[in-house]
Parts: structure tokens; C-alpha cells; sequence
């Protein structure tokens, strides 16, 4: 979206419209028909079906806040999902800050939990390089007072009366070359005295297949730079920065804490937390389940290696993938009563199906028997057993798992899951039942 067709979205003739709209993708070309009848401009009324599409889509990250928000696609796809953000709130606002500054704010998901949440903050500073997302944040966070909303380069905003930062680098490049804002970019620069003073360095600015901007891994390249980060974190009383989950462990200043989280079954981030935000030194790794919260510490895995790794027990338990990013898998192996399939694989196995805590950390499979990987033979031994409806994982092997659907034709048939892995160094493919968890 650019500002011109942002400008005509918010016209409070064509903005009205919006709420009438009662979206569904089959009923598209109909609602443009009537849309376009009603008198509006063919850009106008795409903007609206857009907007009406995104509003839908939203709902699984925002809840009903959706339902009076503004999105971008690239932004949206990007943006904090709001139970994340909350916990990103209660971190931040345990210090009791007094102003916060949430640097690369989006499509602001992250300033809407601060602000809301806040009962000490007498400010939040918002701050997006890209001025249509920077103007759809002011939309969006409107009717929230202590929050302002500047359009700007993270690298260039005054620190000096702050005592809270929440950073969010760019990560994505643009055509040309510079690195991404949320999504219309966030180009490196400089600055000095008490800004996020740093060069970001430029990534290779290209797109996906769908035309979304690619994700920069040097994070040198983000912007503002990882270095230029730190240095920022160094000069307010707490810091949070939010970065991949993909991070170097090497990369963490010593003394921050390193959090990975997982929501609901996906490994969303790595938040890096300095100063007084910072709870406990080390990589931790955060489950955050409905029904309550899980963490497990690095200091919880063992130094030694378990007994009885490659016995394959009744089960496999598949961890959280914030427990797999951290590096805290064998820190499961004591309060499961497992051990790991094989040294290098992020499975584990064992012959007690997990409860309470434990069960929130960990998906669990019953395994019915070990079937041979390759799929010809796989193919009979799954039609012999009547199966015909199959979830593929895989840990440990080389395959694409819709490619292996295809190949195996497989008729209509009962449902099972097929994990593809390793036992010790032999490759298998276990034939498994997912378990429902005993909380």
C-alpha cells in the first residue's frame, strides 16, 4: 500500500464502508461488483476488500482488536502476535518505567501492550522507518494517550530521557539492496550524541517468489545493526531486543538473558533482555501454553549424556521448538524419564506418556512400529496396514515431506503420522499416533 491509496482508505466516506463489508475470499469478486456500483473507484474499493481480507486474517494474532485495526500484508505476517506482546508488556513494565521508547514499532502490536498494559508509564515513544506503516501504527494505536507515533530511523531517536527500550531490527532487505522496515523498510544509517547511533550494514535487497521481502541473516545487516543494538541497550536503565529464533548463541552479550519462545506450536523468537529487564543470565527457553506458562534454564541440562540414547521406547516425544532453538533439549530428558533417539536429533523417546508440567513442553507420539525409509516399500507397508492419510516430519533426514506425499499415492486410507529421522545413524521412518497431553 502507498500513502496515496493509505490517504483514500482513511477518506471518512470510504473508511465507513469498511465495517459493512462481511468478507469471505468466494464472495470477493462480488463485493468489488457492489463497491464499485456504489460508486467508487476500482483502487479504492481493492483497498477495501484488502483491508476486509487482512482484518479476517488478523484475527488469529490480534484477537478482536483486529476488528479496529489497519494492516499491510508484509506487516501483518511480521507483526508480534498480542499474547506474545503481552508478555513482551509484563517484562518491560515489571522495572517500572517511566518512559519507553519501542524502536522499529510496525504495525505497533508490541506499543499497544506496553501502552495498555502500563499503570507507571507516563510515555511510550513509537518510532517506524516506513511512513505508510508508521501512519497505519498511528491509526491503529489511537486511542491510546501516552503513546506518540514518529515516523523515523530507530538510529536517529534521542535517548536521553528514556529508561525503557524495546528494539525491534529490520531483518528483511528491499529491492536495492537496504535492509527492510515493517514492512517498507528501515534503511540503515548514522547518527550521534544520545541516538541509536550504528551503520547497518546493507543485505542483498531482493524478494521471494511472492514478492515479500527476504530475510537478512548477517545481523550486521539488520537495522539497526546487532552491534548498534547493543550499544543502545547499554545506555537505558532495561533493554529488550526482539530478534529470530535462528540467533548464534555466540552472539549474546555475557550477563543478558536470551529467551526463546514458542506459541502456540511455533518458535516465534529470541527476545535478548539487558539491565535491569534481564531476570536470570542465560539461554532460557519459553513455552507459552494456555494453560500456563513453561521455562526451562540452561543450567537444567545435564552434563553428561543420558543412558540409552538410540532405545526406542513406546513413545516419541517431539520438544517445543524454543527448547530445540536454545539448545535445551537433553534438559527434558530427567522430568520425562527419556533419552534422544540419537545424539544429534531433537527427538526423544521413552515409555511414559508425560503429564502436568511436562506435558506442556513436549508433543507425543505413541509409536505403533518402525517402518523401512525407503518408499517403495513404505508405500505397501502402509497400504497393507490400511493407511492412507498421512502427516509427515522429519528430523535428521534429507526429504521435502510434500514431495514424499506425492510419491507414495497413497489411497484412501486411515490417518497416521510418519516420521522421517534417524535411530543412532540408521535412517527410519517411525509409524506413530499423536497423544492427547495429560495437563
Amino acid at each position: 500500500m502507498d500513502a496515496r491509496t493509505l490517504a483514500r482508505l482513511l477518506e471518512p466516506e470510504v473508511f465507513a464502508r469498511l465495517a459493512e463489508i462481511d468478507y469471505r475470499p468466494s464472495d470477493e469478486l462480488a463485493l468489488a461488483a457492489r463497491l464499485r456500483k456504489e460508486g467508487l473507484e476500482p483502487e479504492a474499493a481493492t483497498a477495501l476488500l484488502a483491508q476486509a481480507a487482512l482484518r479476517v486474517e488478523a484475527e488469529e494474532k490480534f484477537g478482536p482488536f483486529a476488528s479496529d485495526m489497519l494492516f499491510t500484508r508484509d506487516g501483518l505476517a511480521q507483526a508480534t502476535r498480542l499474547p506474545v506482546a503481552a508478555h513482551h508488556a509484563r517484562r518491560m513494565l515489571a522495572v517500572e518505567p517511566t518512559r519507553l521508547a519501542d524502536l522499529g514499532c510496525g504495525l505497533g502490536a508490541d506499543t499497544m501492550a506496553f501502552a495498555g498494559m502500563a499503570s507507571t508509564l507516563e510515555a511510550v515513544e513509537a518510532v517506524e522507518a516506513d511512513e505508510v506503516t508508521a501512519a497505519i501504527a498511528t491509526f491503529n494505536l489511537r486511542h491510546l494517550d501516552t503513546v506518540t507515533v514518529t515516523h523515523g530511523l530507530a538510529e536517529d531517536h534521542d535517548l536521553e530521557h528514556v529508561d525503557a527500550l524495546w528494539l525491534d531490527p529490520a531483518r528483511r532487505a528491499l529491492p536495492g539492496g537496504k535492509p527492510g522496515g515493517k514492512p517498507g523498510g528501515k534503511p540503515g544509517g548514522t547518527s550521534s550524541g544520545k541516538s541509536v547511533s550504528g551503520t547497518a550494514g546493507a543485505g542483498k535487497g531482493t524478494t521471494d517468489a511472492h514478492g515479500s521481502a527476504r530475510r537478512i541473516t548477517d545481523p550486521e545487516a539488520f537495522s539497526p545493526s546487532l552491534t548498534c543494538a547493543f550499544d543502545a541497550a547499554s545506555r537505558v536503565r532495561a533493554a529488550g531486543i526482539k530478534l529470530g529464533p535462528a540467533l548464534d548463541h555466540a552472539l549474546v552479550p555475557d550477563g543478558w538473558e536470551a529467551q526463546w519462545v514458542s506459541h502456540d506450536g511455533d518458535v516465534v523468537e529470541v527476545a535478548l533482555y539487558a539491565g535491569d529487564a534481564a531476570l536470570r543470565p542465560g539461554r532460557n527457553a519459553l513455552v507459552l501454553h494456555p494453560q500456563g506458562p513453561v521455562q526451562v534454564h540452561e543450567s537444567e541440562v545435564p552434563v553428561d549424556d543420558e543412558d540409552g540414547i538410540g532405545d526406542l521406547g513406546s513413545y516419541l516425544f517431539e520438544p517445543h521448538g524454543a527448547l530445540v532453538r536454545a539448545g535445551l533439549v537433553t534438559a527434558l530428558c530427567e522430568p520425562l524419564d527419556a533419552r534422544r533417539i540419537s545424539r544429534p536429533i531433537a527427538y526423544l523417546t521413552g515409555d511414559r506418556v508425560p503429564i502436568e508440567a511436562a506435558a506442556k513442553l513436549v508433543r507425543t507420539y505413541r509409536i505403533r512400529e518402525v517402518l523401512p525409509a525407503g518408499l517403495k516399500p513404505l508405500r505397501a507397508a502402509l497400504m497393507a496396514r490400511g493407511i492412507g492419510r498421512v502427516v509427515i516430519k522429519k528430523r535428521g533426514a534429507d526429504i521435502v515431506p510434500e514431495q514424499v506425499r506425492r510419491r507414495l499415492k497413497l489411497p484412501t486410507g486411515e490417518p497416521a503420522t510418519l516420521v522421517f529421522t534417524r535411530i543412532g545413524e540408521n535412517h527410519v521412518v517411525l509409524l506413530t499416533d499423536l497423544v492427547a497431553p495429560k495437563l
